[in-house]
């Protein structure tokens, strides 16, 4: 597995990154502990969670994530490099989510104790909280950093021009800056290739793009002739609803017939296919691929042996180019 930099920093990451938002709902532990045994013997080093998984859970289970994480980490912490996230809802208290300095602060500690480590590598926002100031959000994170809880900070699911008044706001008041953004983005969702992964380019932020498999509908393996099947992405728990309004429609479907179409010409799984695409990005730095069960891996890891030949690299940019349209929301 090849190690790339991560944006302007001297960190190496490996080209690939695992996500673990299936660990602790769509998967027990053994069956996580198998997962991240199978991307760990593939060469992946970089592991990627948040606070509030398990994906599709309730708030009587955020934190399982963290902590099937944990336990298989121990040992090996430092053979890895960890990634965190903060800001949703942890609590019932109004008070327990969001980016301020209490919510950051008690965050990071709870998310090290689940993790059973001092410090995380990478400390992100899970996603931008209007209800707190921008520079009271980069003051808590910089006081994170500052206390060695944190060795890099990043965000994820901001807009480019948050991005852009953050690292303009951290110059100002000196603070830490992101180093990285975490947006989503696969075949069926391009927009930010118009302004957030420009602008990644000219700051030198490393980008580590979630849902490359659109959530599985570019495994190909679904039908749009009847209901999401029970167990899924796109019928799990309270996140359900969220996957099959961004991609169970028959513009996806459309599009996912004609990329399998070509998939099967090129002799390429479109799993392998769709990841490699997000490779083939120069502003791409490590897309984050998951699964809910070990065997799952092997297609999304043979992404990053594929150079995908210019030509094939066209035809995936035109099958999908109305998918660069749109709202630029997530």
């Amino acid at each position: 597995m090849q190690h790339v930099r991560f944006g302007r920093t001297g960190l190496q990451v490996s080209r690939l990154c695992l996500g673990t938002m299936t660990f602790g709902l769509q998967c027990d532990e053994p069956t996580s502990f198998a997962i991240l045994d199978t991307a760990a013997e593939a060469g992946i080093t970089f592991l990627d969670t948040a606070d509030v998984y398990p994906l599709g859970g309730t708030l009587e289970i955020a934190g399982r994530t963290e902590e099937v994480v944990g336990k298989w980490l121990r040992g090996r912490r430092e053979q890895f490099i960890v990634a965190t996230k903060c800001s949703g809802k942890m609590g019932p208290a109004p008070w327990q989510q969001g980016t301020s300095r209490k919510h950051v602060l008690g965050a990071i500690d709870a998310s090290l104790k689940r993790l059973g480590t001092d410090y995380v590598d990478l400390y992100q926002i899970h996603q931008y909280d209007t209800a707190t100031p921008t520079d009271e959000t980069l003051e808590a994170f910089d006081a994170v950093v500052r206390s060695g809880k944190a060795r890099y900070i990043g965000c994820s699911n901001y807009h480019a021009y948050r991005v852009a008044r953050a690292l303009g706001r951290s110059e100002a008041l000196r603070l830490t800056k992101f180093v990285s953004v975490q947006p989503r983005y696969n075949l069926l969702f391009r927009q930010i290739e118009r302004e957030l992964l420009p602008l990644c380019e000219e700051e030198g932020l490393a980008v580590m793009p979630y849902n490359p498999l659109a959530g599985g509908l570019l495994t190909g393996k679904h039908k749009r002739s009847g209901p999401p099947p029970e167990g899924g992405r796109f019928t799990l728990g309270t996140a359900g609803s969220m996957y099959a309004e961004r991609y169970w429609k028959d513009r996806e479907f459309d599009a996912v017939d004609g990329l399998s179409a070509l998939a099967r010409e090129s002799g390429i799984e479109l799993v392998t296919l769709a990841v490699a695409w997000t490779l083939a990005n120069p502003a791409i730095t490590t897309p984050i691929i998951g699964a809910s069960k070990p065997a799952q891996l092997k297609a999304s890891v043979a992404a990053a042996e594929l150079k995908l030949d210019a030509s094939l690299k066209a035809k995936l940019d035109e099958l999908t180019h109305e998918f660069r349209m749109g709202d630029a929301a997530r």
